[in-house]
């Protein structure tokens, strides 16, 4: 684990300067960070509009009477997406684009879930649970303000 993260530290950033250096000679200095900033407003915005779809999935779900995993699943895709698309660069933004993609995103969550990659685990809780060993004294409150001021 510690050595895939090293290699994905290492390796992410090299290509990110050399797509950035590539694209640079060809389009320029300006317009290769003009295109940048473009790809993180446009990604942020259909960002916003997936999570939004996937919310009210979920809450369709949830109206049902479902567990919805997926649509979990899809929420922490689309976190991880939207840090990509916010990072300055062609390689990331192009990994984010193809997580925005619905068909993609879920063919990805099934494919970890197959794999074993993500597990769930449900246990059921009460909102109210009683101790076994506990009493319950029953009982009333009387407050008299008319023998207070009388003393």
């Amino acid at each position: 684990m510690f050595r895939s993260l090293f290699l994905l530290f290492l390796l992410v950033p090299l290509i990110e300067i050399y797509f950035l250096i590539q694209v640079g000679e060809v389009i320029g200095a300006g317009w290769t960070i003009f295109a940048v900033v473009a790809t993180a407003v446009i990604g942020a915005g259909l960002l916003r509009m997936q999570g939004l779809s996937t919310m009210q999935r979920a809450q369709m779900t949830l109206a049902q009477g479902q567990v919805p995993a997926m649509q979990m699943m899809e929420g922490l895709t689309l976190l991880l997406c939207g840090g990509l698309l916010l990072t300055p660069g062609f390689f990331t933004d192009g990994v984010g684009f193809l997580l925005l993609v619905p068909p993609v995103r879920q063919a990805l969550i099934k494919r970890l879930v197959a794999k074993g990659q993500f597990s769930a685990h449900t246990q059921a809780h009460s909102s109210y649970r009683r101790p076994e060993d506990s009493h319950i004294i029953e009982g009333e409150v009387v407050d008299n303000d008319d023998d207070r001021h009388l003393k």
